[in-house]
């Protein structure tokens, strides 16, 4: 059967595009609904990750679980890195099984029961269903999400980093409102209540995108690469292997709360080398997408660094923000949440800029290495800015010192983050698409887990050798890439 324009592979002509309308903000017309789902889903996860460190390590006369604060860095730097290594049960799942679409909309079903949970069940019990819902949903969500938008592009649009762009800011549309509501709500009337509200929020989201699944294109309904009906008991028993295996190293006392961390870094390397073997092993691939991915591997690096510190906003920064921190405004203290709000106020005013620079170069702007390079430098020098106030006392940092810190983040953020969901769609071999993403989402996972490690290494008495330390590091990186971008631009065949 020949391919309708919807249908066109990834690989499309340099003429054609795989949707020429140009009705939202100058892309197409389905980014608006994927923007918006993707605006709610954001709102109600980072709403909830506004109040959750703190949540974890509050006395429970403050409402928390008085859990010690390194162990509940760590709790929360493993969740976020569970989001991101389920992308890859989400995008095996459309890739193999169900489609994008599909499993986008019961991904978005699953997170609303996780923050339920979150909202309803009391203590531990609703932390552990609350946390393991909205990590496999959030996962499934994502790698779909940006699946979903990479299909509304032919492969040399010129409008596909802008469009991401686009996409990224709905992203943080949901990031500004989301701690700022909840927060309000954790401070006013308790911690359920802010939960209570990210459930809520996705809701709305799950209802808005139910009312416009239809006039997405139908590669989004595609499944790349079906898994043979033979194959499916063995799939079914592997599932339940690992559900077994996970049960036995929970309560034979293998894994813990301390160090759960650690086990996701370690699960999410041997995972992302076993990845890159199975795509680079398949016979479905030609000589230019194996070339592809052999370039993403010093991407991925890359971007797990810059994670690493990036992520950090939830683990070392909240703590920064709640105990040497200055948050009196007009004589009243705002929420420590109010903190993670910053960074997507800045992201909603400069993306539309960033936008609009890709957009005016075109074919003359940097490339996709230089591009990862120049953010990983620029966050490594937001880590040195903490310098100018280490070894403060309490209340010591002015807000507007944080401010021009995540100012900095933000100009990271945008040099990387939406470069690299576009570079993973754009490398995408086209039998692995979804899984593609997710694979650059694991990358994601990665920083997020060690960012929580990171964070038991933090104390006020030696910042100074910890954000100088970990800086460094990161400037190093991008330096090395940037002297590596001439190799990487060549094995990327054609892509930039």
């Amino acid at each position: 059967m020949s391919a309708t324009r919807d249908e066109e592979p990834d690989r499309g002509s340099n003429t054609k595009v795989a949707d020429p309308s140009h009705g939202f903000f100058g892309q197409p017309r389905a980014l608006a609904n994927i923007f918006g789902v993707e605006m709610w889903e954001r709102f109600s996860f980072y709403g909830m990750q506004g109040i959750l460190l703190i949540y974890l390590y509050y006395s429970a006369e403050r409402g928390g679980l008085g859990i010690d604060q390194a162990t509940a860095a760590g709790i929360v730097g493993a969740y976020g890195g569970a989001v991101y290594l389920s992308t890859i049960l989400g995008a095996w799942l459309a890739d193999r099984l169900f489609g994008s679409e599909r499993v986008l909309f019961w991904s978005a079903v699953v997170i609303m029961a996780g923050h339920i949970s979150l909202a309803l069940l009391p203590s531990y019990a609703g932390v552990i269903a609350g946390l393991l819902f909205v990590a496999i949903g959030s996962g499934g969500l994502k790698a779909n999400a940006t699946r979903i938008v990479g299909t509304l592009y032919d492969e040399h649009d010129s409008r596909r980093d802008a469009g991401f762009s686009l996409f990224y800011l709905g992203i943080n549309l949901g990031g500004l409102l989301g701690p700022l509501l909840t927060g309000l709500l954790q401070s006013t009337l308790g911690f359920h209540w802010g939960f209570a509200l990210a459930a809520v929020g996705m809701a709305i989201g799950l209802i808005q995108y139910s009312l416009g699944r239809r006039r997405l294109p139908d590669r989004a309904r595609e499944i790349p690469n079906p898994l043979p009906s033979r194959r499916y008991p063995l799939v079914i028993g592997i599932g339940i292997a690992a559900v077994i295996v996970i049960l036995v190293l929970v309560f034979s006392g293998v894994v813990t709360a301390q160090n759960l961390a650690l086990w996701v870094i370690g699960v999410v390397i041997v995972s992302a080398i076993a990845y890159f073997a199975v795509i680079l092993s398949s016979r479905l691939l030609n000589g230019d997408e194996r070339s592809r991915i052999i370039a993403f591997i010093p991407l991925f690096i890359t971007n797990a660094a810059f994670w690493s510190l990036y992520q950090q906003q939830f683990t070392v920064v909240t703590i920064y923000s709640d105990e040497r921190l200055n948050r009196n405004l007009f004589g009243w203290e705002f929420p420590v949440s109010w903190v993670q709000s910053i960074n997507p106020i800045f992201i909603i005013v400069l993306s539309g800029v960033f936008a609009a620079i890709w957009t005016k170069w075109g074919d003359k702007q940097p490339s996709t290495p230089l591009k990862f390079a120049a953010g990983t430098v620029v966050m490594g020098v937001a880590f040195f800015l903490f310098l100018f106030w280490a070894g403060g006392g309490k209340n010591s940092t002015p807000l507007l010192a944080v401010v021009g810190i995540l100012l900095v983040f933000t100009i990271a953020e945008l040099l990387i983050s939406p470069v690299g969901l576009s570079a993973s769609t754009k490398l995408a071999p086209h039998a692995f698409q979804a899984q593609m993403v997710a694979l650059y989402f694991l990358s994601v996972a990665l920083g997020t887990a060690m960012a929580g490690q990171l964070a038991k290494l933090y104390a006020p008495e030696t910042e100074g050798i910890y954000f100088g330390v970990i800086g460094g590091i990161a400037v190093v990186i991008g330096v090395i890439l940037g002297l590596m971008s001439p190799w990487v631009l060549k094995m990327m065949r054609g892509v930039r």
